[in-house]
């Protein structure tokens, strides 16, 4: 099914921004909100694996997680009504961006790098991107990232805001759109 020309109403919400910003917390709420079933792809890529992202990036290479996340991303992104919570790593892919942008509404969850340097000890060991880096480095992965995020339907700015408060945000926002659409 060709997503471009589903209702606005009913086409998939894809959250994405750094890594630890709040994508799969946010995209729970806004799914139970809204009635519709949530999608994390890391765990999506988890349980086809049966082994954690990280155990799949040193067994079998990041080759092969990509792969698996654009196959998963596309199939779901081309599907009516879902929320889909993407890994920070999704966008820089092409291919993955186009499908994102063309057959579902894309909201770049933004939450400022001092903010999110206060979350890294919560975050740093579930994430093998960030293994062996320094925070120079970390941050510097987090700045080129954020020209990628650039490329979106609706931008939140996530900095002391509540998850309720950001999901609530983006319900309200979807259905004042939804009702203008209609």
């Amino acid at each position: 099914m060709d997503n471009r020309e589903v209702a606005l109403k009913e086409k998939s919400i894809v959250f994405i921004g750094f890594m630890g910003v709040g994508k799969t917390t946010i995209g729970r709420l806004v799914a139970k909100k809204l009635y519709r079933d949530f999608i994390d792809i890391d765990e999506e890529i988890e349980k086809e694996f049966n082994m954690p992202v990280s155990q799949i990036f040193s067994e079998m290479g990041e080759k092969v997680f990509r792969e698996k996340e654009k196959e998963l991303i596309v199939k779901k992104c081309r599907q009516k009504l879902h929320i889909i919570s993407v890994g920070g790593g999704a966008f820089l892919q092409e291919e993955i961006r186009k499908e994102c942008l063309s057959s579902s509404i894309v909201f770049f969850l933004d939450l400022s790098w001092e903010s999110w340097r206060e979350r890294i000890s919560v975050i740093i060991d579930s994430r093998p991107v960030l293994q062996g880096k320094t925070l120079a480095e970390i941050e510097e992965l987090y700045n080129n990232r954020q020209e990628v995020y650039s490329n979106h339907h609706s931008k939140i700015q996530v900095d002391n805001l509540s998850m309720e408060e950001i999901a609530n945000h983006i319900v309200d926002s979807l259905k004042l759109a939804w009702e203008l659409d209609s």
